[in-house]
């Protein structure tokens, strides 16, 4: 399906895109995604496709708010059936409660659910509508991070069983990350769309770097003509890397380096060119363990093989040339 709304107010906003099976836009806070949801359910002024000029009641979508926006007097199987119309809507609102996983608490008030069972009932109220989009805001919002994984997995399983392409937004990465189409919004705008795994790959800019949750996206300024000799300027490490770029000299950048491509080394053994650093935390959790070390007034991440003992300090780093990507800084102040 796709989706090409015109905002004018409260903000100025233009978005255009396909949604295919789950999709999710990801943004930071504040970039107007709840604004295009409410736009397309027809909640707030705005022109697009699809749904043009419909009232809210007409349009074929079933919107899930961020919060949920269960009505806390009413049980679970009455909020499902406030959304459906004609007889035997207790039956018809339980019959949806099954397919979420939820009959068994049908009698129960939503103070009563936990966030995650509250979801499944919101999802089940909109579900009901059969709609021919599902506008999801903010669906980890409300989640225990201990149960998010099997949530997100149920609720995604939900949207691909009913055949609804479903619009979702976010500024989690963990969400993006199970999406089947990607769409990034950077300064209220569409700034690339595709597959998590083609994203991931190759991210636009910096800004869509930052919002996949990209460890060490940094900012920095290229010195020397595009060749051997030219320099990453780190401003607030306070050094030069060397990089390889086809920009020109005095290019601020956004740059990248993964934690796994950087190599620690002792003062006696470091390359030349390499980075002093001091250890500042160490992170240790289910996918493995960084460590945080500080570069004058940067942080960089790096990961530490298993079995590899940290170096004694002073902590040098080696940052690849290779390894290094550069994007064009667009509307963002250097010193």
């Amino acid at each position: 399906m796709r989706i090409d709304y015109r905002i004018e107010h409260p903000v100025a906003l233009h978005a255009r895109f396909e949604v295919e099976g789950f999709t999710v836009l990801l943004g930071a806070s504040g970039e107007g995604k709840s604004l295009l949801l409410r736009a397309i359910a027809g909640l707030v002024p705005a022109r697009g496709e699809p749904f043009d000029g419909l009232p809210p009641q007409q349009r074929a979508v079933g919107y899930m708010p961020q919060g949920h926006a269960l009505f806390p007097h009413l049980r679970a199987w009455q909020n499902v059936a406030f959304a459906l119309r004609g007889a035997h809507r207790r039956q018809q609102a339980m019959t949806w409660l099954e397919r979420v996983g939820m009959a068994e608490f049908a009698e129960r008030w939503p103070a009563q659910l936990s966030g995650g069972q509250q979801q499944r009932v919101a999802l089940a109220r909109a579900l009901a509508r059969q709609p021919r989009l599902l506008l999801l805001d903010e669906p980890t919002s409300a989640l225990d991070p201990s149960t998010r994984e099997d949530v997100l997995a149920e609720l995604i399983a939900e949207v691909h069983e009913a055949g609804i392409p479903a619009l979702a937004v976010s500024h989690d990465p963990a969400l993006a990350a199970v999406a089947d189409r990607l769409v990034l919004m950077h300064d209220r705008r569409i700034v690339q769309t595709g597959t998590p795994e083609d994203v991931h790959a190759q991210p636009a800019s910096g800004a869509v770097a930052r919002l996949l949750g990209l460890r060490n996206v940094q900012r920095g300024r290229l010195v020397g003509a595009p060749g051997p000799s030219q320099q990453l300027l780190w401003t607030e490490a306070g050094v030069s890397l060397p990089v390889h770029t086809a920009l020109p000299d005095g290019t601020p950048v956004d740059w990248h380096i993964a934690p796994s491509a950087v190599t620690l080394h002792e003062a006696t053994t470091a390359p030349v060119g390499a980075v002093a650093a001091s250890l500042e935390l160490r992170q240790t959790g289910a996918h493995g363990g960084y460590l945080g070390l500080r570069c004058g007034q940067a942080r960089l991440w790096v990961t530490l093989p298993p079995g590899q003992a940290l170096p004694m300090a002073p902590i040098m780093l080696w940052l690849p040339p290779s390894a290094i990507r550069c994007w064009l800084a667009h509307g963002c102040a250097y010193p």
